[in-house]
């Protein structure tokens, strides 16, 4: 075979800023790793940039120049370390080491009361007890036992020379014929755990292109400073890819050096929750509505749109329907030809319907709900609920309250950061009552752990009595029996759950029925939870005409999104 032209054409692999990241591959999601910290720790932690790139994931294959990097740095130190193992023995080193030990134990006179222990640890070759003998011996003021103090620190510093050198011959295999000296055997078990060590953090840094993680600093007694510098240079265009990702999400960085999370972030996050919630369970078409919407109808507006589908034809202007079918056809149509319209002559009016559904959410945040972190399935399910309802219902009604010794609305904004009242009394019986008219009385000043579903419903109650729809709802989750109520302005927290407190919650939970309010509870597993939790739960449905599910962990998000749809579809049919 005929050479080609040229020679052989070598072609060095650097960092390219041209093909920085690949265009085929998507970014990494930061605003859900982002919001997943924040649920976890609510707002009582900051995030920092780091914090963020250490809990990413992103695709080596989008950093042009960071296999052949790692390649070419993994290469150096699997070669120092070949030749470090094919050139050195370890006999010569191990048997000096122990000749060394035996000198230097051999060489100690030990107390007389001290002589049986001492001789004991040294057959053993036993550290722990040879300190426990030196603290023995400083602890005494005589001349002897300071010479055997001093002996016996001699003693040790040989014995764990002896382990060292040991541990380098179990751990290496040398193929090599030259001898070390005790001190040459430990320097080299320090350079070989080195290079292991940053073997490691290549490995993992480049399954996620955490180039932080390297030891810059022992990398450079194994490397020239060119490939570090390449390293380097990939390094940075991570963090400054990190940080375009970290603007276009919605993600800041305050002066501090800590992260804010933006509305846009939050949207990222919640249809990432949203597709992972459908993914999971069986297809069904949801958020285009089927037919025409029974209740309060709608209002036509003069203004008009396209038609697109699945809107009613109700709704059809018709006078510009026809003109647009004739301005496409042209003056050639006459008075008596047929007209043929095509979807896009469709023009509908616009409507403004009254809300067809009203949700309000309770989510649990009492002390409880820290147990298994149920408190972050809760919130995880919240935020998802909001953007199923921004995206696919933007018609209807939806607030949410947390729950405990309380009850607060909260915006979406809020929810990551909500978390589990922490618990400020621990007596076995509680009986209080607080009078909450008493201005020298803040609601700071009270327990916050226990579980006011009471009035939670009287909070959800009033936000639903002004929304004009026959179709109103209460999302109830909580892990059990309810521990607080109030009796006019008077507050009870009572533990264990005592028959006031389930009297007065199902009073309330009475006046919802009165007013057309359907009440669904979605219990959560807990340590604590009885047979008790579980009547109340089923006693609190039948009385309003819900009902009960029982989730756990993940499926809390499936239940209530998917339950809302379904139960949404029968609502328009």
């Amino acid at each position: 075979m005929t050479k080609p032209p040229g020679g052989r054409v070598h072609s060095y692999q650097r960092y390219d800023p041209g093909e920085f990241p690949s265009p085929t591959t998507p970014p990494p999601d930061l605003a859900s790793a982002a919001f997943e910290q924040m649920m976890m720790f609510g707002g009582s932690r900051r995030l920092s940039a780091e914090d963020l790139a250490n809990a990413i994931e992103i695709d080596p294959s989008q950093i042009a120049g960071l296999g052949p990097s790692i390649d070419a740095l993994r290469a150096m130190l699997e070669e120092r370390k070949r030749k470090i193992l094919e050139t050195y023995e370890t006999g010569a080193a191990r048997a000096e080491a122990k000749q060394a030990y035996e000198d230097a134990a051999r060489g100690t006179r030990p107390p007389k009361k001290l002589q049986y222990d001492y001789h004991s640890a040294v057959r053993d070759e036993n550290i722990p007890a040879l300190e426990r003998l030196w603290y023995l011996a400083d602890a005494r003021e005589d001349d002897q036992n300071r010479d055997f103090a001093a002996a016996l620190m001699r003693v040790t510093d040989r014995l764990g020379d002896k382990y060292q050198v040991d541990e380098l011959e179990n751990a290496y295999d040398f193929t090599g014929n030259e001898p070390m000296t005790v001190p040459e055997a430990i320097e080299i078990k320090r350079l070989l755990e080195t290079i292991d060590k940053l073997l490691e953090q290549l490995d993992e840094a480049e399954k996620n292109a955490q180039i932080a993680i390297i030891d810059q600093d022992a990398l450079k007694e194994f490397v020239d400073d060119a490939s570090i510098d390449e390293l380097n240079e990939v390094g940075k265009a991570v963090q400054d890819y990190l940080r375009q990702e970290m603007e276009r999400q919605g993600i800041e960085e305050d002066e501090d050096g800590s992260l804010r999370m933006t509305p846009q972030a939050l949207r990222t996050f919640q249809g990432k929750l949203l597709r992972e919630i459908f993914s999971e369970l069986e297809a069904s078409r949801s958020g285009r509505h089927e037919g025409p919407v029974i209740g309060d109808g709608a209002v036509e507006s003069p203004k008009t749109k396209p038609y697109e589908f699945g809107d009613s034809p109700a709704h059809l202007d018709i006078p510009q329907t026809v003109v647009n079918a004739v301005a496409r056809l042209g003056l050639q149509t006459g008075p008596i030809s047929p007209l043929a319209f095509k979807p896009d002559d469709l023009e509908i009016h616009r409507t403004q319907n009254n809300p067809k559904c009203a949700t309000v959410v309770l989510g649990d945040m009492s002390g409880s709900t820290r147990w298994g972190g149920q408190y972050i399935s809760v919130k995880r399910m919240a935020l998802a609920f909001d953007g199923l309802i921004r995206r696919e219902y933007p018609g209807d009604f939806l607030a949410f309250s947390e729950i405990f010794s309380f009850a607060k609305l909260r915006r979406p904004s809020e929810i990551p950061d909500l978390m589990p009242k922490p618990v400020t009394i621990r007596d076995p019986v509680v009986r209080l009552r607080v009078d909450m008219s008493d201005p020298n009385i803040t609601e700071g000043m009270v327990h916050p752990h226990f579980t006011n579903i009471q009035h939670g419903l009287q909070l959800a109650r009033q936000m639903l009595a002004p929304q004009d729809t026959p179709n109103k709802q209460v999302f109830l989750i909580t892990d059990g029996l309810p521990t607080a109520h109030f009796e006019g302005e008077h507050l009870y927290l009572l533990y264990p759950p005592d028959p006031l407190t389930e009297q007065a919650t199902m009073r309330e939970a009475m006046l919802c029925k009165r007013e057309g309010i359907t009440i669904n509870i979605f219990l959560l597993p807990s340590w604590s939870q009885t047979e008790e939790d579980i009547g109340f739960a089923h006693r609190l449905a039948e009385q309003t005409g819900g009902r009960v599910f029982f989730t756990g962990g993940d499926d809390l998000s499936q239940f209530v999104l998917w339950d809302y749809v379904q139960m949404r579809r029968k609502i328009i049919r």
